[in-house]
């Protein structure tokens, strides 16, 4: 990129909230239906002289975004028409905010710098237009009416990277609040930004349904306005699409400007009175947000980032570390266990990152925290082996079982009485005498060899530490 060519960008951020029914009426929340048109009423398909009334549900879940994005909250605050004709849009408008928002100047840091936040505010959702091959176009309604929170930010992103990371961001920051799951593939998410170079001209490029289409979308728009006036040419104020298939924007319609939806207040409809209690109330419903978290995972667990990053981004897997280690701790302070709980920290949390993903997708795990602490701690003693420990977890996935019963049913426990191993040890030295030669000659990797014999021996029952170590004493004889 020239050096001469400073890219200002803004996003503007769409999200459907999750409420159990729509805006302004009582219709199903479910833009997810597959079935066209049932989830629809007379007010959300907007039929002569019905009246919407306000979900409160929606607003609160505004306000409650709002204040997890530091933003002040207007507490006088109201509807307008917002005037365009869409197909897909019943009413020939709009319900929305433009002069009063429920959110205004905010902001949320990335990598420590300040991305401020313009407006969030609160608006319903149009309907999906369904084109078949016969050329016909088809409305389904069932999305028309949902409650749909708008995020305006300032033009202070620098460059696509950053913009990729604040949306990342601002979805984990709406699954923790439990407004919504923010899922873009299903369009629960929806992405536009301003891009302008120096801050000239600005192009809109709509409707970005994932991170990676953030990312590159930008990165073309940026190298196609370099291009434009390095040729000498002027940039358009427009709206372009983003194409996935070519990896390139492309011209939609000059863009508009708020006097074209010639915005006025919504009759049909009061001004809302946001109260201070009301807030308050609000803001105590907010527990941890992920910064928050990840600050504390790495306060109280010493964990590197890579992993905290894990658990705040898959948070069910978060929790279910933080709660078994809870179990150790317990078991620590009651005398159960004699160890640093350090040293059962980092198997606990490798185990769920790299197993966990195998068996479940979701926060529905079979497996109790007790009992995946209990296996740790089996582990930990010799009590188990680490390839043993993947079976018991297998099975305890399939059928929720204890460790130890599974243990003791399967013949898994390990062997780690040196006695008990003589027999297996002996014959592995005797069966090997190259590797005993080996080792006398100092390769001390010949050891590593006799242990996996060891192994073969026992089936896998032994305990390899013990093996290696009663190895080493018996060549040194």
């Amino acid at each position: 990129m020239s050096k001469k060519h400073k890219p200002t960008i803004g996003l503007e951020i769409h999200v459907e909230l999750k409420t159990k029914t729509k805006m302004f009426c009582d219709s199903l929340n479910d833009p997810l239906e597959k079935k066209p048109n049932v989830n629809i009423c007379p007010i959300c398909t907007a039929q002569p002289g019905t009246l919407p009334v306000i979900n409160k549900k929606a607003v609160d879940s505004v306000i409650k975004a709002g204040l997890a994005l530091n933003c002040s909250i207007n507490k006088k605050t109201w509807f307008e028409r917002k005037n365009y004709f869409y197909p897909d849009l019943p009413k020939g408008y709009q319900i929305s905010q433009y002069e009063s928002p429920l959110c205004y100047e905010g902001f949320l840091s990335i990598d420590g710098r300040e991305i401020r936040i313009n407006r969030i505010h609160l608006e319903e959702d149009t309907g999906k237009l369904i084109h078949d091959k016969k050329g016909h176009s088809l409305v389904d309604f069932n999305r028309a009416g949902v409650p749909l929170m708008e995020l305006v930010t300032e033009p202070d992103i620098r460059s696509a990277e950053e913009a990729k990371k604040f949306g990342q961001e601002l979805q984990l920051i709406f699954r923790y609040l439990g407004i919504s799951d923010a899922n873009m593939e299903k369009g629960q998410m929806r992405v536009e930004a301003n891009i302008s170079l120096n801050m000239g001209t600005k192009v809109e490029v709509k409707n970005l349904n994932s991170f990676r289409a953030v990312e590159r979308a930008i990165k073309y728009e940026v190298k196609r306005q370099e291009e434009v006036l390095k040729d000498g040419g002027e940039v358009k104020h427009e709206t372009r699409g983003w194409n996935d298939t070519k990896q390139k924007t492309f011209s939609q319609r000059e863009k508009e400007v708020s006097a074209d939806y010639r915005y006025f207040p919504e009759p049909d409809l009061p001004p809302l009175d946001i109260s201070s209690k009301d807030i308050d109330k609000i803001k105590g419903e907010i527990s941890e947000l992920p910064q928050e978290r990840r600050n504390r995972l790495e306060e109280e667990y010493g964990l590197n980032k890579e992993d905290i990053e894990i658990f705040v981004v898959y948070k069910y897997l978060g929790d279910f570390f933080e709660q078994a280690i809870s179990e150790l701790k317990a078991w620590l302070k009651s005398g159960k266990i004699n160890t640093d709980i350090e040293k059962l920290i980092k198997p606990s949390a490798n185990y769920i990152m790299t197993e966990f993903p195998k068996y479940v997708d979701s926060e529905n795990i079979v497996i109790i925290p007790e009992n995946f602490a209990e296996l740790i701690y089996l582990n930990f003693i010799g009590e188990i082996s680490s390839s043993g420990t993947q079976d018991v977890l297998n099975e305890m996935f399939k059928t929720g079982e204890d460790p130890s019963h599974i243990i003791n049913s399967k013949g898994l426990k390990q062997v780690s009485g040196e006695e008990e191993l003589g027999e297996a040890i002996d014959n592995a030295i005797k069966k090997n005498p190259s590797a005993v030669k080996d080792y006398k000659e100092g390769k001390k990797e010949a050891v590593q060899f006799l242990v996996g014999q060891v192994m073969r021996e026992t089936r896998g029952a032994a305990n390899p530490k013990v093996a290696a170590k009663v190895i080493k004493e018996k060549l040194k004889a």
